[in-house]
């Protein structure tokens, strides 16, 4: 018994221990991991988020285990506590750091002690688990896949869950075929007293499955992606947007002059039906409704006189929180964004849904990616800003595009 147990605790340690503290060593030993979490909470999550460089970038880029392979512990220290004196002292590494985030200056903490950083170091290489940025999937299957993951392994110890109890039945079953002289209750105690090891790996397994699942799950509160609401029409985009060629700003016209783009109104759908009044693939059914919204008689090819009109309840897809500001105008118009960049192919769609993320992180990106028109008239300040920033390829980014006041008023 003692052996088994014994073996079953090793088990333990050899599987889960290396997991968890391979690599950790340096940073832990003699450093005050709870005080770099205070620094760094207090000093850098202005512009820094913990996770993969690119994809947890935030001003500056997402911070993980990757920039102990990147840069030395001396150079880091120096780096945190006066990154000026680094690039002027014409360190290459620094150089390309300030070449890369468009000569934006980080904050010097001078006050920092070496062990302050060393602190903050160890906390980076240690984050608790839930801080540590999750990357969102963009499409249905990833989204499908990450979460049959979490579902398969609740699976899995159920199953094994089943199979033990089994075997503990068909244990009894036989003892009691052999005339031994052992109650269920006797056996099951015996059974979880000889096997109390795999039974905890068991549970634990399930607690941070469950963990696991109830996260990827709360990470989604707030993402629309991917959502395709039923309409109360089955008005179909790719047939007038795609076979049709019709542009999006004839039904959508505000988009160019508005904050919003706008929804069509009945009017504008009877440019095209007060003649047409068969579908392509619903036939008469679904037009009939719009007939039915504005009063028109498709016999006469009249109007109801003294008809009260019924609104069609069009279910809004694309919908940005209310503590964010979007104008539609300004990007189309001035940023000449067509409306694929952010409403995915329209035109190829049936049935409207929303393709992208629409996140902060996700409009920033763009932002530092997108480069301005300098043609473009209302850009008719470029050339101070190309003065500035020391090169012709401007982004959004260098002409305000990250600052708070842009998006949240």
């Amino acid at each position: 018994m003692f052996k088994k147990t014994t073996l079953h605790l090793f088990f333990i340690f050899w599987v889960f221990v290396p997991s968890f503290f391979y690599g950790q060593i340096e940073y832990l030993k003699g450093q005050n991991i709870k005080n770099g979490e205070e620094l760094f909470k207090a000093n850098c999550t202005s512009c820094h988020l913990l996770g993969d460089e690119k994809k947890a970038r935030l001003i500056g880029p997402g911070l993980n285990v990757e920039i102990f392979e990147e840069y030395t512990e001396e150079w880091l220290i120096s780096w945190v506590k006066n990154s000026s004196a680094v690039i002027e002292s014409g360190d290459e590494q620094a150089i390309a750091i300030f070449e890369e985030y468009n000569q934006s200056v980080m904050t010097a903490f001078p006050t920092f002690s070496d062990d302050d950083v060393r602190d903050i170091l160890a906390y980076i290489e240690t984050p608790p688990i839930e801080e540590v940025q999750e990357v969102v999937v963009s499409s249905d299957s990833e989204s499908e896949s990450n979460t049959l993951s979490s579902q398969t392994l609740v699976y899995i110890i159920v199953a094994l869950l089943v199979v033990l109890m089994f075997t503990g039945f068909l244990k009894n079953s036989l003892k009691r075929a052999s005339n031994i002289d052992e109650t269920f209750l006797e056996g099951l105690k015996k059974w979880i007293v000889s096997n109390v090891a795999i039974i905890v790996i068991v549970i634990i397994f399930g607690v941070l499955s469950f963990l696991v699942w109830g996260w990827q799950e709360l990470s989604k509160i707030g993402i629309r992606q991917n959502y395709k609401p039923k309409q109360p029409i089955e008005f179909s985009h790719k047939i007038h947007a795609g076979e049709q060629g019709i542009d999006c700003n004839y039904c959508h016209s505000s988009a160019r002059k508005s904050k919003h783009a706008g929804i069509p109104s009945a009017n504008v759908c009877m440019n095209c039906h007060a003649n047409i009044i068969e579908g392509t693939h619903t036939g008469t059914k679904e037009i009939a409704k719009i007939y039915e919204a504005v009063g028109y008689d498709v016999d006469t090819r009249t109007y109801k006189q003294d008809y009260e009109e019924k609104p069609i309840q069009w279910v809004r897809v694309h919908d940005l929180p209310d503590l964010s500001y979007f104008n539609h105008s300004q990007h189309v118009v001035a940023g000449k964004i067509e409306c694929q960049e952010c409403h995915g192919p329209v035109e190829e769609m049936d049935v409207v849904y929303q393709q992208e993320k629409l996140t902060m992180g996700w409009c920033i990106n763009c932002h530092r990616d997108t480069k301005i028109d300098l043609n473009n008239p209302y850009y008719h300040d470029y050339n101070d800003w190309v003065e500035k920033h020391k090169k012709a390829d401007l982004t959004v980014e260098n002409i305000g595009g990250l600052e708070c006041g842009k998006c949240h008023y």
